[in-house]
């Protein structure tokens, strides 16, 4: 029986073919590697062929807030947290809101804890340039924070304005007091997840949880 995977590259063979992809089981330019491309919408994602992809993380990341009973989101709209976006919106008991800067939502954490609420905070890597004044507010204030990090501009990044604040994501954070924790599988997303929780809310730690580019695969428009 054929898999899935090999279907789905029937069916879009001739856009395989106009983007120079002959075969998924030849190597890719991009990598020394055998790679499989999975097509979402505008979206082609390049992933290992022995990288797991059972691992529904979003899911299993909403879980995780949930069960700490996070009941505030705030987000700038991102392709890399859209399903976890998605959970959090269609959920009655959590509060989401779309910032149209980054730094907003810093502040907004800050006032959701004064008020009783656990709050955390989404958003992309090119966003964090934009929060680190803002993030003195956390820090000398002593306030919990969350922060959600998809990245952009370190693996296979098409983008060029995308590199420079991608390379300075983590030290940019250090340097205003901001610890961070990495995860490159589904798999460490999870264990990492939980510990920036307890880190966060329990010992009033400002984390930041780096959800790695080669994690949500390389964009393609």
């Amino acid at each position: 029986m054929m898999s899935g995977w090999r279907k789905d590259v029937q069916r879009h063979r001739g856009d395989y073919r106009r983007r120079g992809i002959n075969s998924m089981t030849n190597r890719h330019s991009c990598f020394n590697h055998k790679a499989k491309v999975v097509r979402r919408g505008a979206i082609y994602t390049f992933r290992m062929q022995n990288e797991s992809t059972d691992l529904d993380w979003p899911l299993e990341v909403y879980r995780q807030l949930k069960a700490a009973d996070v009941r505030h989101v705030t987000y700038v709209p991102d392709a890399g947290h859209s399903r976890l976006i998605n959970l959090l919106n269609h959920d009655p008991e959590v509060v989401t809101s779309v910032l149209t800067t980054e730094e907003e939502g810093i502040a907004i954490a800050a006032g959701a804890w004064l008020g009783g609420q656990r709050s955390a905070i989404l958003m992309q890597s090119s966003g964090v340039g934009n929060c680190i004044n803002m993030l003195s507010l956390p820090a000398i204030g002593r306030f919990p924070l969350l922060i959600f990090v998809t990245m952009r501009g370190e693996w296979a990044e098409f983008n060029p304005w995308q590199v420079p604040m991608g390379a300075a994501v983590e030290q940019s954070l250090h340097a205003i007091g901001v610890r961070t924790l990495r995860a490159e599988t589904a798999q460490e997303l999870l264990a990492v997840t939980a510990s920036a929780i307890a880190l966060s809310y329990e010992a009033d730690q400002q984390m930041a949880v780096i959800i790695s580019q080669r994690l949500l695969g390389s964009k393609k428009w």
